[in-house]
Formats: C-alpha cells, structure tokens, sequence
C-alpha cells in the first residue's frame, strides 16, 4: 500500500542558498525613470528630428509588391 507521509517532518534545508543569501539583493519592484532635461539646442535638434520623420512617414509611398508569375514559382523549387 501507499506510505503515509510524516506532516510535522521539517524540510530539508538546502545548504547553497543559505550561503549565498547574503549576496541576493532586494529589487524594488517598480522602475521610475526621469528623462533628463536637454538643453535649448539639443530640444530644437530633437523637434526638427521628430518634424523629419513625421514627414517622411507622411508622404512616403511604398513600391508595389512585387509578383511572383506562377511559372517562375515552379522553376525555383
């Protein structure tokens, strides 16, 4: 038949993490990060940067996709 486990059996205690408990630091569990204020050149730089690629995005017209003809499709495989 089946044992019968002993509840008030303490667990075994596990040598390793013991020792190296010492070196296990506490982390906080939420980040806060503050952007670092720019100077009055570099926040012109970065508003033209940002004006840029607002406008590229903007008038930016992808090629046309490309079609593969069926027969070239087989010849490749």
């Amino acid at each position: 038949m089946g044992k019968k486990k002993n509840k008030n059996k303490s667990k075994k205690v596990n040598i390793k993490r013991e020792r190296y408990t010492k070196f296990r630091k506490e982390k906080p569990s939420s980040m806060t990060v503050f952007m670092p204020d720019l100077p009055e050149d570099a926040t012109a730089m970065r508003r033209q940067d940002e004006q840029r690629i607002s406008d590229f995005w903007r008038h930016y017209r992808r090629p046309p996709q490309r079609f593969i003809r069926e027969r070239d499709a087989k010849a490749k495989r």
